[in-house]
């Protein structure tokens, strides 16, 4: 119960930070895409149930609040979750390159899938301007964030985790 609350309050959070604290820091318009750090590390180190759960409650927010379509960002980020629980298995806490190459992928394929699902299938066919200018942008901030973010997520996962291994034991 403890974990769920944690989860919840940290997705708050981050969709708070990513549309007032960090609007206000917006680059050219373009903003870290907080909700897809926090499904992206929640799926590679709880796993494929996790990164699936915690995709559809940030996507879910981002539709209610941001959306056109109510679905669209919660089933693109559910997959995103879901696919980097996949990962869970080879995950080390040391190591920052997985991690960081994770979300550069999945920030890459959440930019292209929106573009095509959005733009390209209304008639606009400027890709390469659309890739330029908010897709490659995005994920270099997304990065950038993810320096700061994935720490604080790491840390509060680990004594998230050792203290769910004190309470089994508690009771073996």
């Amino acid at each position: 119960m403890f974990r769920k609350i944690t989860v919840f309050v940290f997705i708050i959070m981050c969709f708070i930070l990513q549309c007032s604290v960090f609007n206000g820091l917006a680059l050219a318009g373009i903003v870290p895409n907080l909700m897809l750090i926090l499904t992206s590390s929640f799926g590679f180190m709880r796993g494929e149930r996790e990164g699936l759960i915690i995709g559809f409650f940030c996507g879910l927010l981002v539709d209610i609040f941001f959306g056109s379509f109510l679905g669209f960002y919660a089933l693109i980020l559910m997959y995103i979750g879901y696919l980097n629980g996949k990962f869970s298995g080879i995950f080390y806490p040391e190591d920052i390159k997985l991690p960081i190459a994770l979300i550069i992928i999945s920030d890459l394929s959440y930019g292209i899938v929106c573009y095509l699902l959005m733009f390209m299938l209304r008639g606009r066919f400027q890709f390469l301007y659309y890739l330029v200018h908010i897709i490659l942008p995005e994920v270099l901030y997304t990065i950038l964030a993810t320096m700061f973010l994935y720490p604080i997520i790491l840390n509060v996962n680990t004594k998230l985790e050792h203290r769910e291994k004190r309470r089994a034991q508690k009771f073996v």
